[in-house]
This record gives structure tokens, sequence and C-alpha cells, in this order.
């Protein structure tokens, strides 16, 4: 199981050549095992909202339709993985980024990932290189 951080969704759609050849081999090989938190919907919308990113169709239909041609599952945000997030030591301070390594923990998967802060966790496993 895999989980999607919301920069490599980004990438996914729209700049591939961002993506390691092991990021892209393991997107191809996972169908069906990859997942992105309901948090990074919120991030991609903040950032249209800011923008910080270009979107060529509002928010909520990028998301969608970005998962559903990519055959990703939303992992939904429950109370487990907030109270597992506010939990986890301070060595990020990004919420949505805290949220999403808490989903990993609670979920047993693997973050797809180029944030190097990720890696200082020590109860997850980042893929990148």
């Amino acid at each position: 199981m895999f989980i999607l951080d919301t920069h490599v969704l980004l990438w996914l759609v729209a700049a591939q050549y961002e993506l390691t050849e092991k990021v892209k081999k393991i997107l191809c090989d996972n169908s069906g095992n990859l997942y992105i938190s309901s948090i990074s919907a919120f991030e991609i919308a903040i950032k249209h909202n800011k923008n910080k990113i270009q979107l060529p169709m509002p928010p909520d239909e990028w998301f969608q339709t970005a998962l559903a041609l990519h055959g990703i599952d939303e992992l939904h945000i429950n109370s487990e993985i907030l109270i597992k997030s506010a939990s986890l030591p301070f060595l990020h301070n990004d919420p949505a980024d805290r949220i999403i390594i808490a989903t990993a923990m609670v979920h047993n998967a693997k973050i797809i990932s180029k944030d190097g802060l990720l890696q200082r966790y020590h109860d997850i496993t980042v893929v990148w290189e």
C-alpha cells in the first residue's frame, strides 16, 4: 500500500519529469494499491486559491478526475489519524504532512514523497530514490 504525498499527485498529473524512475515504476506496478489522504484535496485547493498552482478546472473536479484517471483511492481522515498526527514528534511542523504521516502509520503504508523531513520519522517508510 502506497500513499502519495500531495506534490506526487500534482507531478503525476502535470509534471511526470519530476518523478524518479523508481517512483514511476511503483506507480505503474501498483495499480489498485495507490492511495492519497483527503488532506491533499485541502492542500491543492489552498494552493489553487492562493494562485500558487494553476488547474484547468475547479479544485474539487480536478482532484476527483486525477484520482479516477490514475486509479488512486482516497483515504479519509478520521479521529484516529488526527490524534496520531498530534502525538507525532515535531520533526515536521506542516499539519498536512503530519496527517499524511499519521495516515501511513494507521494504514501501515509507505509514503511516496520527495520531502526529506518525512524520512526522519522512524515508524514509516518513505520511497523516492
